[in-house]
């Protein structure tokens, strides 16, 4: 069956920048650990989408139209449709007192966040700095190798997938919550661990707007529950001997 926009899939990708053939994305831990992009608290294997809503850059999205479960090939995304073209006006000369004044040493190549806007030092002259507010592949043609492992028909599965793409915590799987689907309504029961996690009030507002707008469900509802922990009577002659 040829996948169509809307629909719920699971997706293996590996991409790369074309001009130089570089990886700098990967759902393999494989090629990953290949390519030195292994990271604390990155987890791999194939990744929930719906296809044609923005989960992923644009032309990927359409690339993916038409394809079959199993089917594998590389999609060419041109900059309109992945990370945009450079901008000029991007890149700014940025006195060196700024940097002095949030107790910043620049140097040629690293990473910055000002006024909330990430960028790269490109050069320092003169007491000028030169940073690219652009995004790092801004003005790049990717290439991404894809394959689609399976369709995915199940509403409460497809809620998981959504729990898997906008909460992703490596540690709680998506299926340590609980998700119930009700009266047309979707109720999903958090695991105890994400009722501390600070993030977790923006987390849920992506996994409810992904499911109005891609499930055709009106209603989500997020329940904490908190329930007293009573020692087993094993438990308690351990305690007992750790005091001891």
């Amino acid at each position: 069956m040829a996948i169509k926009e809307g629909d719920f899939i699971r997706l293996k990708y590996t991409g790369k920048v074309q001009e130089t053939g570089d990886i700098f994305d990967t759902t393999s831990e494989e090629v990953a650990e290949e390519e030195g992009l292994v990271t604390e608290n990155k987890t791999f294997g194939p990744i929930p989408i719906a296809v044609g809503v923005g989960h992923v850059l644009k032309g990927l999205d359409k690339g993916l139209v038409g394809m079959e479960v199993g089917e594998a090939k590389s999609i060419e995304v041109p900059p309109e449709e992945g990370f945009g073209v450079r901008d000029p006006k991007l890149t700014q000369l940025i006195p060196m007192s700024e940097f002095k004044k949030q107790n910043i040493r620049p140097q040629k190549g690293m990473n910055i966040t000002l006024e909330g806007h990430n960028g790269k030092i490109r050069s320092i002259s003169g007491g000028r700095v030169t940073v690219d507010f652009n995004h790092e592949f801004a003005g790049k043609t990717l290439v991404y190798d894809v394959e689609v492992e399976k369709i995915i028909e199940d509403d409460t599965e497809k809620v998981y997938g959504i729990i898997e793409l906008q909460y992703p915590n490596p540690n709680i799987k998506p299926e340590d919550h609980e998700v119930k689907m009700e009266d047309g309504k979707v109720i999903i029961y958090l695991n105890e661990m994400a009722k501390f996690d600070n993030q977790i009030t923006y987390a849920k507002f992506r996994i409810a707007r992904d499911i109005w707008d891609n499930m055709g469900i009106d209603r989500v509802e997020f329940v904490d529950v908190f329930e007293k922990k009573v020692n087993t009577e094993e438990e308690k002659e351990e305690e007992t001997e750790a005091e001891e």
